[in-house]
């Protein structure tokens, strides 16, 4: 790997997971930034471990990366935050984050985010993104949406937000529910500019 690509890679990004539906894309993602061997700062808010137990069965209580780990996904650069520890470094501007992805991203979140409120770790980080000009992805999963969601989406998208609904697509012909997920995580890693085998370009021919 070349010095340059190193550098890039070691640059820590930052995983939010909120209290939308959708717990499972970010299962898939986190597997496949630990399988690249990608440092992950990662925060959960307390809707975002409630709907993981939901809706991937890990458990509420104890360390989210263990409990990641426990599941096989390689965690060995994982390094998890309290949702209120705002002495945590994605606080501070001064931290070389790569990026930040929050997904699922609630509208809940959405909005905090829009407003620039920095009422959490995660709505801090997100902010720092803003500031800093750091690429900020925000994974949404409602339908439909109201008017004060698209303005928000709006609001955040104007600051410099990349909104990435939850919307997966068909013409790859997913024959089970991980081909759609994988879907989603394959454009959340090409934003990223992370390279991947999760889904083949349209046009190309397998």
């Amino acid at each position: 790997m070349a010095e340059k690509d190193r550098n890039f890679h070691e640059k820590p990004m930052v995983v939010a997971v909120t209290g939308a539906s959708g717990a499972v894309y970010a299962v898939s993602l986190l597997r496949e930034l630990g399988r690249r061997e990608i440092p992950v700062n990662l925060i959960a808010s307390q809707m975002g471990r409630d709907m993981l137990n939901r809706e991937a069965g890990i458990p509420v209580e104890g360390s989210l990366v263990e409990h990641l780990a426990a599941g096989g996904i390689d965690t060995k650069n994982f390094q998890g935050y309290d949702v209120d520890n705002f002495s945590a470094p994605p606080a501070s501007g001064s931290y070389p984050a790569r990026a930040m992805v929050v997904c699922p991203c609630s509208v809940k979140t959405l909005s905090a985010v829009a407003a620039g409120s920095c009422r959490t770790l995660i709505e801090r980080t997100a902010e720092v993104m803003f500031k800093e000009r750091r690429k900020l992805i925000l994974v949404i999963r409602e339908s439909p949406y109201s008017l004060v969601q698209i303005e928000n989406m709006r609001s955040a998208t104007l600051a410099g937000a990349l909104i990435l609904p939850a919307s997966p697509a068909f013409y790859h012909h997913p024959g089970k529910i991980d081909d759609l997920v994988d879907f989603i995580v394959a454009r959340i890693l090409d934003h990223l500019e992370i390279p991947h085998d999760l889904l083949e370009p349209w046009g190309r021919k397998n």
